[in-house]
């Protein structure tokens, strides 16, 4: 198995024919056909249900798909890099990073990073969390940008100052008098709406308080979060600077005061793994 077929592979299973991906590829049928047997008769599996006018993928070609595009992602990485060498530019860093609000402190980072090594180019992966730190183990990414709470096991880490936690909600749940901060306890029976990787967090610490919270959204996005807040379905809890970056006039926030509800961005790394000086650098800056 090698470069050429997994490529071959890909666009047959990308276009879902195997004579459409022979026009994509710009070769003949016949032996693109005869590739995908060779692919099969080594690897010992049936990677596709042959139909009258498309395949599927089998369960192994699913698993192949998958692995293929992460090799190809990386090989193009690779040679994208070491092209940059040749032509005496610094070369390429690849980052992954969590949408909303770590977007924000990547730019400022990036920018200043910018300032200094204007010949790096940068290849951005976002995802949430658990893809990002996919990314990272499977060497796609050199570095990640994550929010906490993440599992650092195999990590080394550099955190950012901690921010709160705030409670985002349409004019009309508003208790307060339009007082800027509120206590945990006031959430008591409210309905939440919340991002999943904060459900652990938000449930221990209203625990603490003295009360189970009343979850009426979980959902995989601090965005969709705001969005159900602004429909006015109830109250939602995000990080700070999730909701700065949103901008949204419509839904109140309020900071939420406790020691335990709190967050930060971070920059992981895998531990005794090889780090590049382009990722090195990244780093000593992201420190200051």
């Amino acid at each position: 198995m090698d470069i050429r077929q997994l490529k071959y592979f890909m666009a047959i299973a990308e276009e879902g024919q195997i004579t459409s991906a022979a026009r994509k590829l710009q070769m003949a049928q016949p032996p693109l056909s005869q590739q995908l047997k060779l692919l099969e008769e080594e690897l010992g599996v049936k990677l596709v249900e042959r139909g009258p006018r498309s395949i599927q993928l089998t369960e192994a070609g699913i698993i192949l798909r998958d692995r293929a595009q992460q090799i190809l992602e990386l090989t193009d990485s690779t040679t994208r890099e070491l092209k940059d060498f040749v032509k005496g530019i610094s070369g390429t860093l690849s980052i992954g990073t969590v949408s909303s609000s770590a977007a924000t402190l990547l730019q400022e980072r990036l920018m200043e990073f910018h300032l200094v090594y204007a010949g790096v180019k940068f290849e951005i992966h976002e995802g949430n969390t658990y893809r990002v730190l996919d990314l990272l183990n499977k060497g796609i990414v050199e570095v990640g940008i994550v929010r906490t709470p993440f599992n650092s096991a195999g990590l080394e880490c550099v955190y950012t100052s901690s921010e709160p936690m705030i409670a985002v909600m349409a004019p009309e749940y508003d208790w307060t008098g339009g007082e800027p901060e509120i206590e945990i306890g006031e959430l008591r029976k409210q309905p939440l709406i919340i991002y999943r990787r904060f459900e652990q967090l938000i449930r221990e610490t209203c625990l603490e308080h003295g009360f189970d919270p009343q979850v009426f959204c979980m959902n995989d996005d601090a965005r969709t979060t705001l969005l159900w807040a602004n429909a006015g379905l109830g109250i939602g809890i995000i990080p700070r600077s999730a909701f700065i970056l949103a901008n949204n006039s419509n839904v109140l926030s309020k900071e939420i005061r406790s020691d335990s509800l709190n967050t930060r961005v971070a920059a992981v790394w895998m531990k005794d793994k090889y780090l590049s000086s382009l990722a090195e650098k990244f780093i000593e800056n992201f420190k200051k």
